[in-house]
């Protein structure tokens, strides 16, 4: 094999390593040189009250599923306060796939927690916290890496994205609780 065919080789297994990763299909988990970074804090006041806020967050996962969350997220298996869930997050042409559980400690908590995806650690919470009719709702999140350097790069593109998508989530939120507390 010559040097340009080794060369277009390891380009080729870079490019797949690459897209793995992104996908969630491929999650390094050494524990070699783990470098934790914070996600958020992010807040957004919402105009509801806690409990349909949380009632917001809570649904898809503890009830069915809408229809129209389905490219968006797959509950895998569902217990009372507990669930496993599937996220699905477009990222250019590609979908990165995560695992996480969700557990509930209503109506103030929303917890998260990796189980696979693109990095090998992640947890995150939702605070719901009353302030007269309305509610704050806080983000706090922490997202590890392996590999030193190599880990830090990657966990810095990781984690704009997935702040990215909490934001949005959380605009999502903030609109629906809104809606409802209107109508009631």
């Amino acid at each position: 094999m010559t040097g340009r065919e080794r060369a277009a080789v390891g380009a080729a297994a870079a490019v797949g390593v690459y897209v793995l990763g992104v996908r969630g299909a491929l999650t390094l988990d050494l524990g070699l040189g783990r470098r934790v970074r914070p996600l958020g804090p992010l807040a957004v006041r919402i105009d509801a009250p806690r409990e349909v806020v949380f009632d917001v967050i809570a649904a898809p996962y503890l009830r069915r599923t809408p229809r129209a969350l389905d490219r968006k997220l797959r509950v895998l298996e569902r217990g009372q306060d507990l669930v496993l869930a599937a996220h699905f997050t477009p990222v250019g042409p590609l979908v990165t796939t995560t695992v996480e559980t969700v557990r509930f400690e209503p109506p103030e908590t929303v917890h998260f927690r990796l189980l696979r995806g693109p990095v090998p650690h992640v947890v995150e919470r939702f605070e719901l916290r009353e302030d007269g009719g309305s509610t704050e709702l806080e983000y706090h999140g922490e997202l590890g890496t392996d590999l030193w350097v190599i880990g830090r790069a990657w966990g810095r593109l990781v984690a704009k994205k997935w702040v990215e998508t909490v934001r949005d989530s959380l605009d999502g939120v903030k609109t629906e609780a809104e809606r409802r507390a209107r109508r009631r």
